[in-house]
């Protein structure tokens, strides 16, 4: 070998840093990563902070009726589709498009059920939602959302997360990131599930994803423990915990410190908060409390498991500084498959569980002064077809299949207008004609009315700074008060 090649590789980077020891580059800038890694203090991740710009809501109730519910069975009136009942759906509808579980030319159906304008707004709504009704001028029901995905699970997850695959921090947790929470005895984001099924989405729906885990939503319950695993185990009294608790803190604190890796402080807020739920959660949790009329309005029953219960317990979070509450109910899959998916008796019976304890969470929400600075969103990750299910198409059962291009949902509360509509789609609710709303842009105008430019609350996470709405979403202006 040259000696002159043997000299020049002995000028490598490498071997310089080597050679130069405690007085390189390298050393220099581990020293002073170090010494900021030292002196870095430990922060609660839950403290509370501002938003971007002054906010119209201070907390939000996200009421998902997962399944889709048939929204041309509740809110977006067909007389032209009642017309044309069981007529062979025409070509034009159908060609270059894919349904879940229907094929060949399905037949269009009509609802079944009556409608009325309700309200100073005139708000179309069915006989199926009789609670409703009273509730109309409150209400900002918009018919012209749309979604990219026709099947539960990836439905759900653009909804909440903003991707239709895993792995995306929620919108829940977003806002928890985003504000902190007020009430250092409980979560900041909370999720209740009745009927006893989890979303399809399951807690990917309320996961934190790549954001800190402190971050994700607390599930709760209304009947047993309201917390699973937040009781002290057998022989363990409250002294001895706050004793161990103690020597963990100190642990995690040293560690955090010394890496400042943001689990670490993570560890510490979950376990303290753990702590003080242990008094404060069977307390507000206890529905029991309340007056015997509130318990009435809600048909609610203490003791019990019930989305009736749900919506109680959803007014006494916000009311005690919970900033996002959740309540998943499943049931709203109408396919036509058994009676319970009937649009017919079926949805009436399932709209009866449901109707009446929103209408009072709403009346409720107002009477105390809380609905001017809260938010409650109504609705599920998709619609339903304007033609029958194919599968069930010579059942005597009737049912919808999913659909993606419109549904309704709605808003109430503070910073949207009340007693509206906005929207529309086609004559047979195939399309939406005026005012499309997408998911994304649905996602963008909570989080404005949270006091956030959704573009610039974001979160890097592998070399790239992530947001809810990804790269998509504009804020619904001509619905805000």
């Amino acid at each position: 070998m040259s000696p002159r090649f043997e000299q020049l590789q002995h000028l490598t980077r490498r071997s310089f840093l080597k050679a130069a020891g405690q007085f390189s580059l390298g050393a220099i800038a581990l020293a002073a990563i170090r010494d900021q890694a030292i002196s870095r203090e430990v922060v609660n991740p839950l403290a509370q902070k501002s938003p971007h710009f002054q906010p119209k809501v201070k907390r939000v109730i996200y009421l998902h009726m997962s399944g889709g519910p048939p929204h041309l069975d509740l809110f977006d009136y067909k007389p032209e589709l009642v017309k044309w009942n069981d007529k062979p759906c025409p070509d034009e509808f159908l060609k270059g498009r894919k349904f879940a579980f229907t094929s060949g030319v399905p037949k269009l159906m009509g609802t079944p059920h009556t409608f009325a304008q309700y309200g100073k707004g005139g708000i179309w709504m069915s006989d199926a939602i009789p609670n409703f009704h009273a509730i109309a001028d409150e209400l900002c029901v918009i018919k012209s959302l749309n979604t990219d995905q026709f099947n539960h699970t990836p439905a759900e997850l653009l909804l909440f997360t903003g991707s239709p695959r895993q792995g995306r921090p929620s919108m829940g947790s977003w806002v928890t990131y985003g504000l902190g929470s007020e009430n250092e005895n409980l979560p900041g984001f909370v999720v209740l599930i009745s009927n006893g099924v989890q979303p399809s989405a399951g807690p990917s729906a309320w996961g934190s994803g790549f954001l800190p885990s402190v971050f994700q939503g607390v599930q709760c319950r209304s009947k047993g423990d309201p917390v699973l695993y937040v009781s002290d185990p057998p022989g363990m009294d409250r002294e001895m915990r706050r004793r161990s608790l103690d020597v963990l803190r100190d642990l995690n604190e040293t560690q955090a410190r010394e890496l400042g890796h943001p689990e670490t402080t993570t560890r510490i807020a979950q376990y303290e908060l753990a702590y003080r739920m242990q008094v404060s959660v069977p307390e507000v949790m206890d529905i029991s409390r309340e007056p015997q009329q509130v318990i009435e309005d809600y048909g609610a029953t203490p003791g019990g498991a019930s989305f009736a219960n749900n919506c109680l317990l959803a007014r006494r979070l916000v009311e005690q500084g919970v900033r996002f509450v959740q309540l998943f109910d499943w049931g709203w899959d109408f396919h036509g498959t058994h009676d319970a998916e009937d649009i017919r008796d079926g949805l009436t019976k399932k709209c009866a569980k449901t109707d009446k304890p929103v209408a009072a969470l709403i009346r409720d929400l107002r009477r105390r002064g809380l609905l001017d600075d809260t938010l409650v969103v109504w609705g599920g990750e998709f619609g339903r077809t304007p033609f029958r299910e194919g599968r069930t198409a010579a059942s005597q059962i009737l049912g919808r299949d999913h659909y993606p291009d419109c549904f309704t949902i709605f808003l109430a509360g503070g910073g949207v207008k009340h007693g509206i509509s906005y929207g529309e789609t086609d004559e047979l609710g195939f399309s939406v004609t005026r005012d499309k709303v997408h998911v994304h842009d649905l996602q963008a105008t909570i989080m404005h009315l949270l006091g956030f430019d959704h573009e610039r609350l974001t979160f890097r996470f592998q070399g790239r700074d992530f947001r809810l709405t990804d790269v998509e979403g504009h804020v619904v202006k001509p619905i805000l008060a």
